[in-house]
C-alpha cells in the first residue's frame, strides 16, 4: 500500500470543503445530505444531543468502508476512512468548537431554503468529487452500491440513486413535511453535477471517429490544422465490401465545426461521430 502525502493534504481540504458545505448550509436548515452522510443527519435529528452527526458519520461509515476492503483494497479503504474521519472531525469543529452559531439557520444564506439547497450541495460537491478525484470516498454508499448492486440486477447508479429515494421518504415521514426532502433532492442534484465537474473536468474533449477513403489526405490536413496525432483504424464497408479507414481524432469543443469542415472539404462522404470523452490521457515518451 502506497500512501501519498499529496493525496492525504487534498483528503483533508475535500473533508473540510464537505463539513463546510453541509455544517453551513444543510443542517442548519433541516436539509438533507445524499447517501450516508443523509442518514446520519436525520439520525442525529432524531436522537439525544450527544449522538452528533460527526458520531454517526464515523458509525455508519467506517464499517461499511471495511467490509468493502476485499473488493476495494487496501489503499482505497484507508484514504477512504481518512476521509471522512476528516469530515466527522471538521463537521464537530464547526459545530461545537468554534465560536460560530450553526443552530438555527445559516450563517450566510439565513433560512433561505433555495439558497441553501444550491450552495449546499454544490459545495459539499466539491468536497466529495475532491475526495474521488485523489482516491477517497466521502460515503460508504458506494461501497454498497458497489457490493450488491450487481447481485440485485441494478447498476451502481441506480443502487445510489434508489438509497437516496427511500432516504427522502423517510425524511419526509419523520417530520411530516415534504417541504424540505424536495429541497433535499435540489442540493442533491446539485451535488451530482458538482462532482462531475470536479472528477471528469469542466471542459470534456471530443473524440471523433472518422471513416473515410481518403485517410492520408484528411490526416495530414488534421495534423497540419490541429498539430496532433491520430489513429488509424482498417474498417471494411457492410454494403459495398470496400476497404475503408476510420480515423480516431480527440479535439476539444472549439475545434469540433473546423475539424468537420476539413474532413467533407477532402472526402464529402466521410462519416464521422462525435463522442464526448471524460478523460485523456497521453505520453509524450518516445518508445
Amino acid at each position: 500500500m502506497k500512501i501519498s502525502m499529496k493525496n492525504l493534504f487534498l483528503l483533508t481540504i475535500a473533508g473540510a470543503i464537505n463539513a463546510f458545505g453541509v455544517t453551513f448550509f444543510l443542517n442548519p436548515v433541516a436539509l438533507y445530505d445524499s447517501g450516508i452522510s443523509g442518514t446520519s443527519m436525520l439520525l442525529a435529528q432524531v436522537t439525544p444531543s450527544w449522538l452528533s452527526l460527526s458520531l454517526f458519520l464515523l458509525i455508519l461509515n467506517v464499517p461499511l468502508f471495511l467490509y468493502g476492503l476485499k473488493k476495494q483494497g487496501k489503499e482505497f479503504t484507508f484514504y477512504a476512512i481518512y476521509t471522512v474521519g476528516m469530515y466527522s472531525l471538521f463537521a464537530w469543529l464547526i459545530t461545537d468548537v468554534l465560536p460560530v452559531d450553526v443552530s438555527m439557520a445559516s450563517p450566510l444564506a439565513e433560512t433561505d431554503l433555495l439558497l441553501c439547497a444550491l450552495f449546499g450541495g454544490l459545495i459539499s460537491g466539491a468536497g466529495s468529487g475532491l475526495a474521488i478525484r485523489f482516491g477517497g470516498a466521502m460515503d460508504g454508499i458506494e461501497v454498497l452500491a458497489v457490493i450488491f448492486a450487481k447481485r440485485l440486477g441494478v447498476t451502481v447508479g441506480t443502487f445510489v440513486m434508489t438509497y437516496n429515494v427511500v432516504l427522502y421518504v423517510i425524511c419526509g415521514l419523520v417530520i411530516n413535511s415534504w417541504i424540505l426532502p424536495l429541497y433535499s433532492i435540489v442540493a442533491y442534484m446539485a451535488a451530482l453535477k458538482t462532482v462531475d465537474f470536479i472528477v471528469e473536468g469542466f471542459d470534456r474533449s471530443k473524440s471523433a471517429m472518422i471513416i473515410t477513403s481518403n485517410p492520408d489526405e484528411v490526416c495530414k490536413a488534421l495534423s497540419d490544422a490541429f498539430e496532433s496525432g491520430m489513429t488509424l483504424l482498417e474498417a471494411k464497408g457492410f454494403y459495398h465490401n470496400s476497404k475503408m479507414t476510420c480515423v480516431y481524432f480527440i479535439v476539444n469543443r472549439f475545434q469540433v465545426g473546423r475539424m468537420k469542415n476539413i474532413v467533407h472539404e477532402i472526402d464529402p462522404k466521410a462519416y464521422i461521430s462525435i463522442t464526448e470523452v471524460a478523460n485523456v490521457f497521453s505520453s509524450n515518451v518516445d518508445k
